[in-house]
């Protein structure tokens, strides 16, 4: 497993504990609390390590992921040099994003790049989809009020997922095998953007409002037409509301 530092990464470990799969780790930094595992340096950037983190592999989940920062040298280059060493592989498994192809964002166009990197390579894979973690949308857009208030582009639509429910159900194709690109996974509801700040006003006793101001651009459309969602797949069980009561408990 590749990113084991990242969110998923960090869920996927957990999960795979006292499994009966030999896991092998690899990340640039040694996750903390993961001594069931073996861990092996590599560098997706470099490409330092990959070789002996790949030895002896049947199957691999690529959770590595680089949104901010090298974006293209991580998630196109790095994918490149790292699918060249997997001619053993049995099993790729690629955690991706709903609506990459129509939402108009630099790091998405760039996992739809990998995305077919990936197909035209002669490695069995799975391209699994979902929906943004609920995590990401709270701390990307609800985490700090200004002047006690939520400013948001309340408009937009998110379909959040539990990054949990996600994890589990990554690790259920290791035993189904190679399934090509796979239906997505999204969160239990859908919802506008400006009514996620307002379950976590109550929830929390916040004394802050909620400010909703439109945005202009293909990028916003995008959202507010609901691109990021998919409405018949509502796989996840935990909606963002027991996300925020499990994480205030």
């Amino acid at each position: 497993m590749t990113g084991a530092t990242g969110q998923l990464g960090s869920a996927l470990l957990n999960h795979l504990k006292g499994s009966d799969y030999k896991i092998k780790m690899t990340s640039r930094r040694k996750p903390e609390g993961t001594e069931d595992f073996e861990w092996v340096y590599s560098d997706l950037l470099s490409g330092e390590g990959l070789d002996e983190a790949v030895k002896d592999v049947d199957v691999i989940i690529h959770a590595a992921t680089s949104p901010m920062k090298n974006s293209r040298l991580i998630e196109v280059l790095g994918l490149e040099r790292f699918l060249g060493k997997l001619q053993h592989i049995k099993h790729f498994i690629y955690p991706s994003i709903v609506g990459i192809e129509e939402i108009p964002f630099k790091y998405y166009k760039l996992k739809y790049e990998a995305e077919e990197l990936l197909k035209n390579s002669s490695i069995p894979f799975t391209i699994v989809r979902a929906t943004q973690f609920h995590g990401f949308v709270e701390s990307l857009l609800l985490s700090k009020p200004l002047f006690k208030r939520y400013v948001i582009p309340g408009s937009m639509k998110f379909q959040s997922v539990d990054v949990d429910d996600f994890a589990t159900y990554l690790i259920d194709f290791i035993h189904k095998g190679p399934q090509g690109r796979t239906d997505d996974f999204g969160g239990p509801e859908i919802m506008l953007l400006r009514e996620m700040p307002e379950q976590k006003i109550k929830i929390n006793n916040e004394t802050n409002k909620v400010l909703s101001i439109p945005l202009a651009g293909k990028l916003y459309k995008s959202f507010v037409d609901g691109k990021n969602t998919n409405c018949n797949q509502k796989t996840g069980r935990i909606t963002f509301e027991q996300y925020l009561r499990n994480k205030k408990a």
